[in-house]
């Protein structure tokens, strides 16, 4: 049966193929090139990734702009129009913005986010820091936000046309107003909690 199919990692995909493969299993696609996700994300992650998505669901409602989080399909392609077998690159990014409502579809957002928020776990870290950094610079990500739990520290990478600019860091007492987001801040002394407390 199809919905049993795998993927085998020395071949490439697309997205038609994706489509196949068995519900449950987290997958990416980069340039045909399938990665598995991680196991079930640490608590401390979920709880940063449920308090960042709360805060901006809160504050964008009434507002063009909408906010998803994980697991949440984001096709990227040169041609918006193309067609499934020639996607090949579908991502799973911890939180995205989306303020192009043509954009969003009844199987997530076919085109490119305006903002992008990752959080870092040990084994995502360098999948996070150069492979998709590098994927969503390409395709031209407006705004790029890392997190980083254990140091509690946010990166904001902001793109100029061509490329991100040098990041700028973020602590937990501090407040973020995206750039690409008018009325929004986020308050990140509510997003990195003790984690003392977790076990």
């Amino acid at each position: 049966m199809l919905s049993a199919m795998r993927p085998d990692f020395s071949k490439t995909y697309s997205y038609a193929d994706y489509l196949r493969w068995s519900e449950g299993e987290r997958v990416e696609l980069i340039d045909g090139f399938p990665y598995f996700m991680t196991p079930a994300p640490s608590r401390l992650h979920q709880q940063i990734l449920l308090e960042l998505g709360t805060q901006f669901h809160t504050q964008l409602k009434g507002h063009p702009c909408e906010a998803y989080v994980a697991p949440f399909d984001v096709r990227l392609a040169e041609d918006e129009d193309a067609s499934d077998d020639d996607v090949f690159t579908v991502v799973q990014p911890d939180i995205v913005v989306v303020c192009d409502q043509n954009k969003l579809d009844k199987r997530g957002c076919n085109g490119v986010p305006d903002l992008v928020i990752e959080i870092i776990s040990p084994s995502t870290a360098s999948h996070d820091y150069i492979r998709k950094m590098e994927l969503y610079e390409t395709f031209g990500v407006k705004e790029y936000w890392i997190v980083q739990p254990t140091d509690q520290v946010v990166m904001v990478f902001k793109h100029n046309q061509q490329s991100f600019d040098k990041p700028t860091f973020y602590d937990k007492e501090s407040t973020i107003e995206p750039g690409v987001i008018s009325g929004v801040e986020i308050q990140l002394a509510d997003v990195f909690i003790d984690d003392s407390k977790i076990d």
